[in-house]
């Protein structure tokens, strides 16, 4: 059982009485609040999209003991009651990088999978190119968390991954981060409910 610190309790509380999130089902409620607890950002109650049936399978996947990949390791350090793969630190991810013509990003997909094999959950916080990676790659995810932030392809990243079919949460606009992106994971890790 998580202890809940009281300023936590309160932030939820001032969140509960700014946006009225009571009509999203279980999962969509627990990412959604937990994504604008972590960024005090409110239209991401618009601006997230979610499917509960797609959030249920990610869940039970983590339940089931599903590797958690990431593609930076500011999104692993946000994930507090897991450990997570990252590759992106990896020397030979430079080497297969230049080899490949791809960014690090892309080619630390590529690496981590070798890492998790199908049925991770793959949380993208900062590089475009990790989710266009993770979507042309095959990964075979239980779900991808994809929440890239810029104004380089983020936007346009996340509208692929929602046009690939791959079980997601994504938002709409060029916001994200590394925050946001190991809060929607975590809203799952702490979720008590049926999966």
């Amino acid at each position: 059982m998580r202890t809940i610190h009281p300023i936590e309790t309160r932030s939820l509380e001032i969140l509960r009485s700014r946006v009225d999130l009571t009509s999203m089902p279980p999962l969509s409620r627990a990412v959604a609040e937990r994504v604008i607890h972590a960024s005090a950002d409110l239209e991401y109650a618009t601006d997230l999209v979610t499917d509960e049936a797609h959030l249920r399978q990610g869940l039970r996947a983590l339940r089931d003991g599903a590797p958690i990949v990431t593609d930076v390791a500011m999104v692993a350090a946000g994930i507090t009651t897991r450990s997570a793969i990252c590759s992106i630190g990896d020397p030979a991810v430079a080497a297969l990088a230049k080899e490949q013509d791809l960014t690090r990003s892309a080619a630390a997909v590529r690496l981590s999978y070798v890492k998790s094999g199908p049925g991770a959950v793959w949380v993208v916080g900062c590089a475009p190119t990790a989710l266009e990676e993770i979507i042309e790659c095959g990964v075979g995810p239980a779900l991808v968390i994809g929440l890239p932030v810029g104004f380089v392809g983020a936007a346009e990243s996340k509208a692929a991954l929602r046009e690939s079919g791959l079980p997601a949460v994504s938002n709409v606009s060029e916001k994200g981060g590394s925050a946001v992106a190991a809060a929607a994971v975590n809203a799952l890790l702490y979720h008590g409910g049926e999966a």
